[in-house]
């Protein structure tokens, strides 16, 4: 009795396309590597190594004339009794709470808004078109406008029996105002952020709002501002940080007075690294900025819960 064998499977292909397979997987790792590298080198170039070299910085005294000479902690402990800084913190915070209050509340009306009534495009191009004006334009213009002796803003307003307002020369206006400023300007693009999040929400759970009896207020508290809060904290992220930093538009119209009502503390920054060649505490200032945008990114994530989500 002979032993009945199984016809010789012939495997030599298979080690072929595993050998195929492998070179491509390696080949498209490559490939991705050579893509990424730019963007890899321009953060190193342009954020890691200013960082690491104003952390350096800012244990020196150094005026750009003479090499950096190590002091150790001495801007720090100059900064923690320096009036101006201080000042300069509070001022900061003031415009960054009105800037982005009246910014996020605009913009989340415009957004929702738009979801209810209008999803053009052109709504959408007009509501953006001020995030198209730059900075400085923008602050020009509002310069002019609320100008106290020329600007047409004034002339209304002294029109209608109000009064002449020192819109950028009186202290209690001046941060008020350049913090509307930017509201303006920015309220478009933080609009159709929130409006891209409103897209993601499934229209089913309105409809099932409308046929439980549930009003447009009920609807938006109970659904819209659960479900859109990841996006909502996200926003309020980017705005703080980018807020945190303003400088142009205060440059521009008031440049920090009067009597350092406007000093913000990007200001300061620059007043002392390009006015007064201090860049050893300019850069102390700036490690500061960071540990203070560090510390509210930290305490907006977790207060906002911005990487949950309550869509399942």
């Amino acid at each position: 009795m002979t032993a009945v064998t199984s016809p010789a499977v012939d495997s030599g292909p298979r080690p072929r396309a595993k050998r195929v397979r492998r070179r491509m997987r390696r080949d498209d790792t490559r490939i991705a590597l050579l893509f990424i590298l730019p963007a890899t080198l321009g953060m190193v170039v342009f954020y890691f190594w200013p960082l690491l070299r104003g952390i350096w910085l800012s244990f020196t005294s150094w005026d750009i004339l003479t090499p950096p000479e190590f002091i150790g902690l001495a801007n720090y402990e100059q900064m923690l009794s320096d009036p101006v800084f201080w000042n300069a913190v509070k001022v900061t915070i003031l415009y960054v709470v009105i800037n982005i209050g009246v910014q996020i509340v605009v913009a989340l009306v415009l957004a929702v808004l738009m979801q209810r009534l209008s999803q053009s495009i052109l709504m959408r191009s007009l509501v953006l078109t001020p995030f198209l004006v730059s900075n400085v334009v923008a602050a020009l213009a509002f310069l002019w406008i609320l100008d106290f002796q020329l600007g047409i803003g004034n002339q209304f307003l002294e029109w209608i029996g109000v009064g002449r307002v020192g819109f950028f020369t009186e202290e209690a206006w001046a941060i008020p105002t350049i913090a509307l400023i930017n509201v303006w300007r920015h309220m478009g693009y933080t609009a159709l952020l929130l409006f891209a999040g409103l897209q993601a929400i499934p229209g089913n759970f309105y409809e099932a709002a409308r046929v439980d009896g549930a009003s447009e207020i009920r609807q938006f508290f109970t659904i819209t501002m659960p479900l859109l809060r990841p996006i909502l904290g996200l926003v309020l992220i980017i705005s703080v940080i980018g807020s945190f930093q303003v400088f142009d538009t205060v440059a521009v119209t008031t440049d920090g007075g009067p009597v350092d009502a406007s000093r913000v503390l990007q200001l300061y920054i620059y007043d002392n690294a390009f006015g007064q060649f201090n860049f050893g505490y300019a850069a102390a200032l700036s490690v500061a900025l960071l540990l203070i945008l560090l510390v509210v990114t930290f305490v907006q994530y977790r207060v906002t819960r911005a990487g949950q989500t309550d869509l399942n």
